[in-house]
């Protein structure tokens, strides 16, 4: 027999589909800690609380296990905001329920404050700055569509726009541009058995559409026009943390493929050879990428509760056709804490790298504009990310390496909180002809992290950047940076 209590919202079988000890098994060992290890992961039990405890019958030779949870709040509330000078309000509103329930959406004595106990998510999130700014995004995941096997079935969809102005300085007035990006995706994934049951595999369908209207910012002078996209994604990942906060032992490891259809390769005025005549707008009307992300992370005790992290991150993104130019869109953007909110670059990939400012680690494009000079939310501004100018364009290859020293002070149900120091290096360059893998801007700093069941992970780092950017003489040196419900990557 195998038994569990202390689940009051989760329901039993949210549970059981996890378990690796099943009745009429053989008893094993790593059954058991396989499964102390699943039910951690699931995020609604504190896992410094989970008991196992097998009784034999010494009678007929069998073994009933006995599982004990306690569970904590899995629902997240994301609420900040703040005021400062140019930039006006800035606010982020966003709730995540771990542990949704469609089924009991109908049972409203059960609300609390919405369904609970069949391990779905739900999130809602609203990003705003004013006029300047906002994003909304909506996603739902079922971890087990069907109810037999673990295939994890979610749906999101997002709008996002940023306004610009010819004088920053009077927000008020009619805006003179703006970019906008909106997209739906739905992705299917599954836990794997070979190599072994840590895999996962994921396949994605998404579209998106970028509007541009007198915004050129960073997409190769483009200022108007409609562009889309259609990406299919595959994703192989093994995850074998033992814990999902403050992970001890274990690796993640995640190899993603991105990929547009080759639109250039069966378009026939592609073919002719007339495609590097078009204008910009029209050759990227339909966007045309493969992009490959690469991370790694390990995990390793090096006594009592002090751990190792070392982590790699690679990234690159290409063209199908030798000589054609890369596309301006999903490029990414080094530097700072990794949070696209803080410079508004939409259709970027921001990479975080501590010790430098926002996205101030990108290839040269050129010399400083005066739109740029005196604009104080671009270069020497507030955020300082866009030091070269308003043609800024991400890179299309970037490397990152970290290594990092962690201590917990306290890991109680109410909050987790650990200290660290990192050390860590990468750089962002525009082309393969002018990667160095040796070529990286280092920094070294302090950090802590405390993660609160109601609001997530926050978390603060203190870097020094040693390695001075070109044509941006403020973007190195001693950074604070500021992280809200993720990790840096």
């Amino acid at each position: 027999n195998v038994t569990i209590e202390g689940n009051n919202r989760t329901s039993d079988h949210v549970i059981r589909r996890e378990l690796f000890t099943l009745p009429g098994q053989k008893f094993s060992r790593s059954a058991l800690m396989r499964t102390h290890q699943q039910l951690s992961q699931l995020g609604y039990f504190d896992p410094e609380q989970i008991g196992m405890n097998p009784e034999p019958n010494m009678n007929d030779g069998t073994v009933d296990i006995h599982y004990s949870v306690v569970e904590r709040p899995s629902d997240q509330l994301e609420l900040s905001g703040g005021w400062g000078g140019f930039m006006g309000f800035v606010g982020t509103l966003g709730v995540t329920f771990n542990n949704f329930s469609a089924r009991k959406i109908h049972k409203f004595k059960q609300w609390s404050p919405l369904p609970q106990g069949d391990g779905q998510r739900l999130s809602l999130r609203l990003q705003a700055n004013g006029r300047q700014f906002q994003t909304y995004s909506f996603s739902f995941s079922e971890p087990w569509l069907g109810g037999k096997k673990p295939n994890n079935f979610t749906i999101s969809l997002q709008h996002s726009v940023q306004r610009r102005w010819m004088d920053w300085r009077n927000l008020r007035g009619p805006a003179t541009g703006s970019l906008s990006i909106s997209g739906a995706t739905i992705a299917l994934g599954r836990r794997l058995r070979i190599p072994d049951d840590y895999f996962n595999l994921s396949n994605s369908i998404s579209f998106q559409q970028y509007g541009l209207d007198n915004f050129p910012a960073q997409f190769r002078g483009i200022s108007d026009g409609r562009f889309n996209s259609i990406v299919f994604n595959t994703t192989i990942a093994r995850r074998s943390v033992d814990s999902p906060i403050y992970p001890r032992n274990g690796s993640e490891l995640t190899l993603s493929l991105s990929l547009t259809p080759p639109y250039s390769a069966f378009v026939n005025r592609y073919q002719t050879g007339s495609w590097e005549n078009l204008e910009a707008s029209d050759r990227f009307k339909w966007v045309e990428y493969h992009k490959w992300m690469f991370d790694n992370s390990w995990f390793m005790t090096i006594v009592g509760d002090l751990v190792l992290n070392a982590r790699t991150h690679f990234g690159f993104l290409g063209a199908y056709q030798g000589g054609r130019e890369v596309s301006p869109f999903e490029r990414f953007m080094l530097g700072g804490s990794g949070m696209m909110f803080g410079n508004f670059l939409l259709g970027t990939d921001v990479v975080g790298l501590r010790g430098y400012r926002d996205n101030s680690i990108v290839p040269p494009q050129g010399p400083q504009t005066e739109e740029v000079d005196n604009n104080p939310l671009m270069g020497g501004g507030l955020f300082g990310g866009m030091a070269t100018g308003m043609n800024q364009e991400g890179g299309v290859i970037f490397s990152k390496y970290v290594l990092e020293l962690r201590y917990p002070l306290t890991l109680n149900q109410a909050a987790s909180l650990y200290v660290l120091a990192f050390a860590e290096a990468g750089n962002n360059w525009g082309s393969v002809q002018n990667f160095h893998p040796l070529d990286l801007r280092r920094s070294v700093g302090v950090g802590a992290r405390i993660f609160m069941p109601a609001f997530g992970l926050l978390g603060i780092d203190y870097g020094y950047g040693f390695d001075a950017i070109p044509g941006n003489p403020n973007a190195n040196g001693g950074q604070f940076h500021f992280t809200i419900g993720q990790m840096i990557r």
